[in-house]
């Protein structure tokens, strides 16, 4: 054989080690993995910036401009956690929060309070991680 042959098996057998881990198509977003902390807050819903009517009783999120991008997370639900009691809830992407810093969210005030916090509360200490598209509570 050849130098360049030796070179195209070392190079198919390494390519073959560093391929996506099982379970993870080429494409595939490992943002979803990603655990977020920061500050959680309310605000009543309307017209998101996903381009749907919401009303105050549903579980909606608001992003950070920084994570809501295009749009890319519209209709995917994530999953938070208040890290003053451990409760948890889903709620569903559905408008972007330009204030908000990149960990922040702003809920809607019914999952909010599904958190355990009281409207007077006004800000919790949260963590999240959205779910895989498709996921519904």
């Amino acid at each position: 054989m050849t130098p360049l042959t030796y070179v195209a098996l070392a190079l198919a057998a390494l390519s073959s080690v560093i391929a996506a881990p099982t379970g993870v198509s080429e494409g595939t977003s490992l943002e979803k993995r990603v655990t977020h902390s920061g500050r959680g807050t309310f605000f009543n819903v309307g017209l998101g910036a996903c381009g749907k009517n919401n009303v105050n009783s549903d579980h909606i999120v608001a992003i950070s401009s920084a994570i809501f991008g295009k749009g890319g997370n519209c209709e995917q639900f994530m999953e938070i956690t208040n890290k003053a009691n451990g409760k948890k809830a889903f709620g569903l992407v559905r408008d972007e929060c330009p204030e908000c810093g990149a960990g922040d969210i702003d809920m809607s005030p019914s999952l909010f309070q599904a958190l355990g916090a009281t409207l007077d509360q006004g800000v919790v200490q949260v963590s999240w991680n959205f779910k895989a598209k498709g996921f519904k509570p």
